[in-house]
């Protein structure tokens, strides 16, 4: 979980839990579990931000060809002691570049806190000019904390091909109450409990292996951004109209 800058394709994947089993057991050949959590199995915990204007909601929801996330993550249980990462997600079209860094929690708080008061070299963090970026981009948006998603995450990698990794996210939650990710997963389910965010993270090419077993088992691409679909479930009322479709589509029942 320590790398720091890189860049990878990631196609995403709308599936039931039914054809999540169903994948696992054909995938068993190709992959190993993550060597992060037990058997590549952890839980996520991010905070997300955004402006007034929801200016990053619009443009991951309007598809722009270049768009970008700032979060703050931790994994599994943690307190304010513990290590948090905070990272600035790039996409374009579906290129990914994630810039991260890693730094104590209590440190990324009170670099939210004191905003500008001190030095950015000051603060403890593996890499300033990461942090550098992420100031420029959080106060050029004018970002502040948004809510809070959680996931139960399973992780896995190519066996013969490490530049290949496959995540399954399920019972993804959400809060835009108590903003601190130290104090765990809990919130409002938006996604169906039978449904489950596939992400193919590759180099280059999905291997022909891997293409044929979605193919078979029926698994369509479909866009589901975590982020939008918890802002449209949190503040619906807020969001221009015309949201719902999707989000009996993608969820919203739980």
């Amino acid at each position: 979980m320590a790398i720091e800058i890189f860049t990878r394709r990631e196609q995403k994947y709308l599936i039931t839990i039914e054809q999540y089993e169903a994948l696992i057991e054909r995938i068993s050949l190709y992959m190993r579990p993550d060597l992060n959590g037990v058997n590549g199995r952890y839980t996520v915990t991010s905070l997300y931000f955004d402006n007034a204007q929801h200016s990053i909601y619009f443009e991951t929801k309007n598809k722009l060809r270049f768009r970008q996330k700032l979060r703050l993550r931790v994994y599994d249980e943690t307190d304010i002691n513990g290590t948090a990462f905070f990272e600035v997600k790039q996409k374009h079209k579906k290129v990914v570049n994630k810039r991260r860094m890693v730094l104590p929690l209590m440190e990324a708080y009170r670099y939210l806190i004191e905003d500008s008061s001190i030095p950015l070299e000051e603060y403890k963090t593996s890499n300033t000019q990461v942090l550098k970026e992420i100031d420029h981009f959080r106060h050029l948006y004018n970002l502040r904390p948004e809510m809070v998603i959680s996931y139960d995450r399973h992780a896995l990698h190519g066996i013969d091909d490490d530049g290949l990794r496959i995540t399954f996210d399920l019972n993804l939650r959400c809060r835009n109450h108590d903003l601190f990710v130290e104090n765990g997963p809990q919130g409002e389910h938006f996604i169906d409990s039978n449904l489950v965010i596939l992400e193919v993270k590759v180099n280059n090419s999905v291997p022909l292996w891997l293409t044929r077993i979605l193919q078979e088992l029926e698994c369509k691409q479909r866009g589901a951004s975590k982020f939008c679909t918890s802002l449209e479930h949190l503040r619906k009322d807020e969001l221009p109209n015309g949201i719902e479709e999707e989000k009996i589509l993608i969820g919203g029942g739980v």
